[in-house]
C-alpha cells in the first residue's frame, strides 16, 4: 500500500482513485463520449437460385428486430452499408451470391459504466481483477467499447524479458478467462498470453464437464482445480441448509426475442450449482446464500434459483427501468 499511495502522490493514480487495501494497484482509461462504431458483416447467400434478393429485402428481413423498415432504408441512404467495399445507398440493389455486405452503425454513447479495475494478484501468466458492479466483461449490446476487454487492451503491460519469444502464444494477450454478469462484482481472473489463456480456460472447463456426470459431490469438488462461490440474496426462506441444483439450462424460442433466452429446460446443457445458506433473514423474507457453481452457463446463477422457487431480489437504480439483480462478491479457490 505505500508504493500506491506514493504513486497517487506523484499523480499516476489520482488520490481519490487510490486502490483500496487489499488491491496492489488500480488501473483504468476514462472513457470517451462516444464509442467508435462497429460493422456488422455478412455473406449474402441466395436461398432460391432463380429469385432476385434487394439491399432492404435482405436488411429488412434477417434484421427485422434491429429496425423497421424505414430505419433500413435511412440506414441505406445515409451510406452506412457497403457492398463487396462499395458504398451502396439503392435499397432496390440485387445482390449477387457471396456478395460481402457490411453495415457500419454509427457511434453512439453507451451507458454509464465504471472504468478503474482493481489489480488483485498478478503474475506473468495471469491477473486476478476485482471487477466492479455495472462493468461488462466482453463487447454486447450496447456496451461495445465501455468493458473489462477494452482496459485490459489499453494498458501497456510490461511482460519479463524472458517471455520476449516469437512464439505467439508466450507474447502479450491479455483477455478474460470467463464472465461475470455486468450486475455482478468480485473476482474476475484474466490471462496474458494465448498459452495462459488457454490452460485456464480448460480448468473452467473442467467444472462444466463434471457438471454432466453422475459422480459423488465428494470427487467432482477434489477434481476441480478453480471453484467458483458467489453470494447472493434471494427471496423467500430456504428451509434446507444446503441444496444442490442439477437442472440443465439451454436457450427456448421467446416472442420478440430472436435469439431466444436462456432458460431452465430438458434439452439444455449440465448445470450444476451448491446453495448453502448464510443466514435467513426472515423479517424480509429475504435469504443470503453462497453459490458454488460446477458449470459456468449464461445467467445460472439466477435460472437455478427461480427454477428452485427462491428467485434472486431485484432493485431499481438511479431512477431508471433497469432491473439489477443483486448477485454479491465473487470469489474463487485456485488449486
Amino acid at each position: 500500500m505505500i508504493a500506491a499511495a506514493a504513486a497517487a502522490a506523484a499523480g499516476e493514480i489520482p488520490a481519490e482513485d487510490a486502490p483500496p487495501p487489499g488491491a496492489l494497484y488500480s488501473f483504468g482509461t476514462p472513457w470517451p463520449e462516444f464509442n467508435e462504431g462497429i460493422s456488422y458483416i455478412d455473406t449474402f447467400r441466395c436461398a432460391d437460385a432463380g429469385a432476385t434478393t434487394t439491399l432492404i429485402e435482405f436488411y429488412s428481413t434477417s434484421y427485422k428486430s434491429s429496425a423497421p423498415l424505414p430505419g433500413w432504408i435511412k440506414r441505406i441512404r445515409d451510406g452506412q452499408i457497403t457492398v463487396d467495399g462499395e458504398v451502396a445507398t439503392d435499397p432496390d440493389m440485387i445482390l449477387r451470391e457471396g456478395s460481402k455486405l457490411v453495415y457500419h452503425r454509427l457511434p453512439w454513447q453507451e451507458p454509464f459504466a465504471p472504468h478503474l479495475l482493481d489489480v488483485l494478484y498478478e503474475d506473468d501468466d495471469m491477473i486476478a481483477l476485482n471487477k466492479p458492479s455495472g462493468l461488462q466483461v466482453l463487447p454486447k449490446g450496447l456496451f461495445q467499447q465501455r468493458t473489462v476487454l477494452a482496459q485490459l487492451q489499453l494498458k501497456d503491460w510490461k511482460m519479463p524479458s524472458s517471455f520476449c519469444s516469437k512464439r505467439k502464444d508466450a507474447q502479450s494477450h491479455p483477455v478474460p478467462v470467463h464472465r461475470l454478469g455486468r450486475g455482478t462484482s468480485g473476482l474476475l481472473l484474466c490471462a496474458k498470453t494465448k498459452l495462459a489463456k488457454a490452460q485456464l480456460a480448460a480448468y473452467f472447463a473442467e467444472g462444466a464437464t463434471n457438471a454432466g456426470k453422475s459422480r459423488d459431490e465428494t470427487d467432482i469438488c477434489k477434481a476441480r482445480k478453480i471453484s467458483k462461490f458467489y453470494r447472493a440474496l434471494v427471496t423467500g426462506i430456504l428451509e434446507n441448509d444446503e441444496v444442490m441444483i442439477t437442472q440443465p439450462i439451454g436457450l427456448v424460442r421467446y416472442p420478440g426475442v430472436a435469439e431466444g433466452l436462456y432458460a431452465a429446460c430438458s434439452s439444455g446443457k449440465p448445470a450444476m450449482s451448491k446453495v448453502r445458506v448464510l443466514e435467513r433473514l426472515k423479517i424480509h423474507n429475504h435469504t443470503l446464500i453462497q453459490v458454488e457453481i460446477h458449470s459456468g452457463r449464461p445467467h445460472q446463477i439466477r435460472i437455478h434459483l427461480a427454477y428452485i422457487g427462491h428467485p434472486l431480489v431485484e432493485v431499481m437504480r438511479d431512477l431508471c427501468n433497469l432491473s439489477l439483480e443483486i448477485v454479491g462478491t465473487t470469489y474463487m479457490h485456485i488449486g
